[in-house]
């Protein structure tokens, strides 16, 4: 299952699990839209493809909610 973590790697923008607009990497690193694309869609960390991260709604997220642990180091 996918940590849903809450924040932009890079930039520190919020990304909630129901909402889109965040990209993953195989390795869960997570960055939102614009960073994304000014990464070309590649990871930074690993080198990996950055694709679109799904969104978790619902009874599913109530069940599972996203993770708290922010990534963003200012």
């Amino acid at each position: 299952m996918l940590a849903m973590r809450p924040d932009c790697e890079r930039c520190g923008a919020d990304l909630p699990p129901q909402a889109p607009g965040a990209f993953i990497c195989s390795f869960e690193c997570t960055f939102c839209a614009e960073c994304a694309e000014e990464l070309d869609d590649r990871c930074p960390n690993c080198g990996g493809e950055l694709v679109d991260r799904p969104t978790r709604l619902g009874a599913a997220l109530k069940r599972n909610p996203g993770s708290t642990e922010r990534r963003f180091q200012a």
